[in-house]
């Protein structure tokens, strides 16, 4: 029976905490806000599209009422 080694370590309780570290930095300082950033833009550019497309926003077209009326 052949016996097969695991040549692979495991990492040690160091390297994990820092992979980890190294991880939440990269979450935290740069995928996070790149993505916080590009929601806000894709808000606004769509906010602006629809108003390029509709007009913006504002008061209606004020109709006066009839004289003599109940209004």
């Amino acid at each position: 029976m052949v016996e097969t080694t695991d040549t692979t370590e495991r990492p040690s309780f160091r390297q994990k905490r820092r992979r980890e570290l190294l991880t939440f930095v990269v979450l935290a300082f740069g995928i996070w806000p790149l993505v916080a950033v590009a929601v806000v833009g894709t808000y606004g550019f769509s906010v602006w599209m629809y108003q390029i497309l509709n007009g913006p926003p504002g008061p209606h077209e004020i109709v006066r009422a009839q004289p003599n009326s109940a209004e």
